[in-house]
């Protein structure tokens, strides 16, 4: 054998050896992920981001299953499923979850971000990990915060231009205690209601609002019962992309490595995309007849002072640290502004 021909086998077997190993980190892995919402949400173009992220790091050893609009389950089953290891992932709001781990509740206080980069900053950063290690302590691994969204006001009275536009009003909200306070403050008349109930609600007048992000008030066509939509943004939810620790543990750390930073890529183009489906839904309702208001700064400023009384009132049961923790984040980030 000639001695470049044997000098070239010795390569080759040495960068197998090398890169060997670091290949076999990567096993067949298939698993699923429940998502309450449907498949046309944004939160898809994050999946299949993802995905790609995935094939590109483990040669298309993993790969990801999406079940939409509550196949798996509702939010908190699918989430008790993946908490016990029957699952692996869940795409979920942080709301439902509130009972599993109270101080999700944070994210139901009103008014506490003024924009979804104040938000990502909160919730990218050491904020985010302390809940993070919470979350891990109940025996799920959050991927990444992606986005639910802030939520606005619909309602057949009024523009909402400052707290007192409330009062007397019918408006809808979600079966949460805070959500409950926080109308009920305002002096409006909050309802609870199931979320199927709200459209022939809206039409036959049983109630005056609601209360939801641009593009599910567009997708659910409550803009056709409607007269006026207010960008009061009076909440913002993340989604968490959690996974079960039990099967997390399991993997290789190049694998859990893998998980994570993919879910960063899929995390930035979900805020992305619903960034700009929230934008088309809005300009949307507009087009076909809505009165759309924002609110000033100053408006925002006094209903989050009015909303004091139901921070102090969930403080205990959220996590008084946890309250004090975000509050102080934000009143630094607003001051380096």
């Amino acid at each position: 054998m000639k001695h470049s021909a044997l000098k070239a086998i010795l390569c080759v077997t040495t960068l197998m050896t090398a890169t060997g190993p670091a290949l076999a980190e990567f096993k067949e892995r298939s698993f699923r992920v429940s998502n309450g919402i449907n498949e046309d949400h944004p939160v898809n173009n994050g999946i299949q981001a993802m995905q790609a992220c995935l094939d590109e790091k483990t040669g298309g050893k993993m790969k990801m299953q999406g079940f939409w609009g509550g196949a798996l389950g509702g939010d908190l089953q699918a989430t008790q499923a993946v908490r016990s290891g029957l699952q692996e992932a869940v795409v979920t709001s942080s709301s439902p979850l509130v009972g599993m781990l109270p101080a999700l509740g944070v994210f139901d206080l009103p008014f506490l971000f003024r924009s979804p980069e104040e938000a990502y900053k909160v919730m990218d950063g050491p904020f985010g990990e302390m809940l993070n290690e919470k979350l891990d302590a109940v025996g799920l691994v959050n991927l990444g915060y992606w986005e639910n969204g802030f939520r606005n006001m619909s309602n057949s009275q009024r523009p909402i231009e400052t707290w007192e536009d409330f009062e007397g009003m019918k408006v809808r909200v979600m079966q949460n205690n805070i959500f409950l306070d926080t109308f009920s403050n305002f002096g409006a008349n909050a309802t609870p209601m199931s979320f199927g109930e709200v459209f022939s609600a809206l039409e036959t007048k049983a109630i005056d609002a609601q209360e939801n992000p641009y593009v599910t008030i567009d997708t659910s066509k409550f803009y056709e019962v409607q007269e006026y939509i207010s960008e009061t943004k009076h909440a913002y939810t993340p989604f968490l992309f959690l996974f079960s620790k039990a099967i997390f543990n399991t993997y290789a750390p190049e694998e859990q490595q893998a998980l994570r930073d993919c879910a960063a890529v899929g995390r930035d183009v979900e805020r992305e995309a619903i960034q700009e489906l929230n934008k088309q839904s809005l300009e949307k309702m507009e087009a076909a007849g809505l009165k759309f208001n924002t609110i000033t700064p100053e408006a925002q400023e006094e209903m989050l002072e009015k909303s004091q009384v139901v921070y102090e009132k969930h403080k205990a049961e959220i996590g008084a640290d946890v309250v004090d923790q975000v509050q102080q984040i934000l009143t630094e980030l607003r001051a380096a502004n």
